[in-house]
């Protein structure tokens, strides 16, 4: 018996290594790619493989980058897209959710904005950015207002159809005992629902970044969008290189925060 623990330990301990050894090769090749990506574009851009006018460089980035860092307006627009883009992020995910909980729990009201959802889920947001800057003003609240609408019936429709696709005998097991719908749903629908919605949180950081940036483009004087806006009429594509970058630091940053809650939230429900 003894001898069977200590195999069976000694697997463990193998397998541990062997996912170790896994997780450090994937990193380790990451990075690998990053330096490449950086080094082959440097390289082309000063021998000109490629125009470095239109693609700047590396180089020109990182001395722009130490620029605006010094003089604070790289902080300023990163802050503000940032900002708008938490705000958006987090109000259309949880608005989103709140509407799939709404249509659960009312099957009628399900039946009739069903086509609705449809409709609006076919309809390309952006185009609707204009409206929004007159409807609301040409502000912050517009930005957002872009930013949640990106994201908000996307995430509607998936977390209502997780919702609907939870196993009914769950929901017969515990309406046995007297629960009633609320206490089916907390207990139940909701948890069951935990990776969908973490699965819908990751598609929302893109979203997200997507419609603040876009908001900026048609209204903002500040942030990473109108960065690149001002950067395209000026011609000057090292600043766009820069915007672009930062974005896609703090979209990698949020995606990761998110991964990091979906990792807490599995422990929890394993222990």
């Amino acid at each position: 018996m003894n001898k069977r623990h200590e195999h069976l330990q000694h697997m463990h301990l193998n397998y541990v290594k062997q996912l170790t050894r896994e997780k450090r090769f994937v990193r380790l090749t990451q990075l690998v790619i990053f330096v490449s990506f950086f080094a082959f574009w440097e390289i082309a851009t000063s021998r000109h493989w490629i125009d470095p006018l239109i693609f700047s460089s590396p180089g020109r980035v990182w001395n722009m980058f130490l620029v605006r860092i010094q003089d604070g307006s790289l902080l300023t627009h990163a802050s503000v897209t940032l900002f708008e883009t938490v705000l958006g992020f987090i109000l259309g995910t949880a608005l989103g959710t709140i509407l799939a909980a709404i249509l659960w729990w009312s099957p009628f009201l399900t039946r009739v904005l069903d086509p609705y959802l449809v409709v609006l889920n076919s309809m390309p947001k952006v185009a609707l950015g204009p409206i929004l800057i007159v409807a609301l003003g040409p502000g912050m609240q517009s930005i957002i207002a872009m930013g949640v609408l990106i994201s908000v019936i996307i995430t509607t429709i998936v977390v209502y159809n997780a919702f609907k696709g939870v196993d009914h005998n769950y929901l017969k097991v515990i309406q046995s005992f007297g629960a009633t719908k609320q206490q089916s749903f907390f207990s139940v629908i909701l948890p069951a629902s935990y990776p969908t919605i973490i699965s819908t949180l990751k598609v929302n950081v893109g979203l997200s970044w997507v419609g603040v940036i876009v908001g900026e483009f048609l209204v903002s004087k500040q942030g990473l969008g109108y960065m690149i806006h001002y950067g395209f009429q000026v011609f000057n594509f090292t600043m766009v290189m820069l915007a672009l970058l930062i974005i896609a630091v703090l979209a990698t940053c949020m995606y990761q925060l998110v991964e990091f809650l979906e990792r807490k939230l599995i422990h929890k429900h394993q222990v």
